[in-house]
C-alpha cells in the first residue's frame, strides 16, 4: 500500500485538475480525451466538470457506483486507512476538495494526499 507519483497532464500541471487526473486512472483514457469528457458532461448538465455530480454521472454511466465511507471516525480515516482496508479493486476517492484513484491498494495522485480525509468513493461495478 503506497503513493505512486502520478500526473497524467501533459503540462504537468497539478492544480485544478484532480478530477480529470483521477478520471485517467479510473476509465484508462489519456487527460485530453478524459477532459473533453467531462467537459462534454458538464455542458449537457449545465455545470462545471469538476462538479461532483458531473464527473459522478461520468462516472456511473461508465459502470462505476457510489458508495459512502462509514462515519465510525469520520476526522481520522484516511486515504492510507482506505487503500489498507481495500487491497484489490479500483476505486475513486472523493475527500472535501480532493478526489484520487486508489488501484489494489495503492494511490495514484501528483502528490502524496495519503493523510486526507475521503468523504465518499466510486467502485467499479462487478460484471
Amino acid at each position: 500500500m503506497a503513493w505512486v507519483y502520478y500526473n497524467p497532464n501533459p503540462s504537468g500541471k497539478s492544480v485544478g485538475d484532480c478530477v480529470v487526473r483521477a478520471v485517467t486512472k479510473m476509465v484508462g483514457k489519456d487527460w485530453e480525451r478524459c477532459y473533453l469528457e467531462l467537459a462534454l458532461q458538464g455542458f449537457m448538465m449545465h455545470d462545471m466538470p469538476s462538479a461532483n455530480h458531473v464527473w459522478g454521472s461520468y462516472l456511473a454511466a461508465k459502470g462505476f457506483r457510489r458508495e459512502v465511507i462509514p462515519n465510525t471516525c469520520p476526522d481520522c480515516y484516511t486515504v492510507i486507512d482506505f487503500c489498507h482496508d481495500n487491497p484489490y479493486g479500483v476505486f475513486m476517492l472523493a475527500t472535501g476538495t480532493h478526489v484520487v484513484t486508489v488501484i489494489d491498494g495503492d494511490y495514484y495522485d501528483a502528490w502524496d494526499s495519503g493523510n486526507e480525509v475521503p468523504i465518499y468513493y466510486w467502485v467499479r461495478e462487478e460484471n
